[in-house]
């Protein structure tokens, strides 16, 4: 079991495989392009073999996103959609009344919710991080109960506590860890994976990076690079042979200085870089994005009027373009960092061949 990690093998990304994505990074090509944010993971594998429930297997953990980092409490602009909500985030009520996102944003499994906003609470608490009398904990899931003794609540405040206190900025782990450790995308072992976009100076040089928790997807629908991957090189078996059972979280940050209003454009936007990936975001899934902006950190003093700078609307497509791009490619690194899991009753989920995936790209002309 690791608890809090960061791993030192930084695994494989979809750019050194040489896929071709549109646009331009930024140095880490991470959420944490994004001055100020920072990552946390808790990841618990333990066990092997037949499921006994509350013993085990276990595949799971959580994911920690931290706006303004653990040493700034403040709150940031924020905005939320839900493309389909057979899922959960939780306190995004307030984001939408208030447009303000006050907590991290925590990212576990479908069973896992309650646990994990009771322990954002208590550790706002005994950090004194609390920006009012109370907290409505932003937490969003994904189901992995294919790979993980999901009914054995196995996570506990103690995971999200290590996720939060491990958070840090710089390089992400991807793949098999935090809430991503026993999800699947499109029928290959999926998890955790981030991207980040920068703007050229003429559009303002701002930055968009985005975290997905990727869990969806039906294996003939997958595409990468505009290749119809799926249709070329498939699992073996789709883990949801009846109907899609995945979902799918998305979390933007921007250093660009956008109102409330103006992120509910982008979180919906993610949903394109979903859809360039093949997912028609079935019945099943639960689709939910939300993004937020680290600018106009002035804003967060107390005062009875309270002076933003936002960018005009007009201004937005490339902010927009980014939002695409980065979501796209951090489903594909979350895919190619993404290890074959041997979970409950032996279940296996392999992950996607690097050569064969490289093979049907060159196929294409890609």
């Amino acid at each position: 079991m690791a608890i809090g990690s960061h791993r030192k093998v930084i695994e494989p990304r979809g750019r050194a495989l040489g896929i071709p994505f549109d646009g331009e990074p930024g140095p880490l090509n991470a959420i944490t392009d994004v001055a100020g944010v920072e990552v946390g993971h808790a990841t618990i594998i333990r066990g092997d073999g037949k499921l006994i429930v509350g013993r085990g297997p276990v595949r799971t953990g959580v994911t920690a996103v931290l706006p303004r980092g653990k040493r700034d409490a403040a709150s940031v602009f924020a905005g939320y959609f839900s493309l389909n909500g057979n899922g959960e985030m939780t306190g995004t009520a307030w984001v939408e009344e208030s447009g303000l996102l006050t907590t991290p944003i925590m990212i576990t499994n479908t069973h896992s919710v309650g646990i994990v906003r009771d322990a954002v609470i208590a550790w706002q608490v005994r950090r004194r991080k609390m920006t009012q009398p109370w907290s409505l904990p932003v937490v969003a899931e994904t189901y992995d109960g294919l790979l993980n003794d999901i009914n054995g609540f196995h996570v506990t405040a103690k995971h999200a506590h290590a996720a939060l206190e491990s958070a840090r900025g710089g390089r992400v782990a991807e793949g098999c860890v935090g809430g991503g450790t026993g999800m699947i995308g499109y029928g290959w072992k999926g998890g955790i994976g981030t991207a980040s976009r920068r703007l050229d100076r003429k559009a303002g040089g701002y930055t968009v990076g985005v975290l997905v928790q990727l869990n969806c997807g039906r294996p003939s629908e997958l595409t990468i690079a505009g290749v119809p991957i799926g249709k070329e090189l498939g699992p073996g078996r789709d883990p949801f042979s009846t109907q899609e059972l995945g979902s799918i979280i998305i979390v933007a940050a921007t250093d660009a200085p956008l109102m409330p209003h103006q992120l509910k454009r982008i979180a919906r936007r993610l949903t394109m870089g979903l859809a360039r990936t093949g997912s028609v975001s079935g019945n099943g899934s639960g689709d939910l994005f939300i993004a937020f902006s680290t600018a106009n950190s002035e804003s967060a003093k107390r005062s009875d009027v309270e002076s933003v700078k936002m960018l005009r609307n007009s201004r937005m497509d490339p902010l927009f373009t980014a939002a695409v791009q980065a979501s796209e490619e951090a489903i594909v690194n979350a895919l190619v960092a993404a290890r074959t899991m041997v979970g409950i009753n032996g279940y296996r989920v392999e992950a996607i061949p690097h050569d064969r995936l490289v093979e049907v790209i060159r196929k294409y002309g890609r």
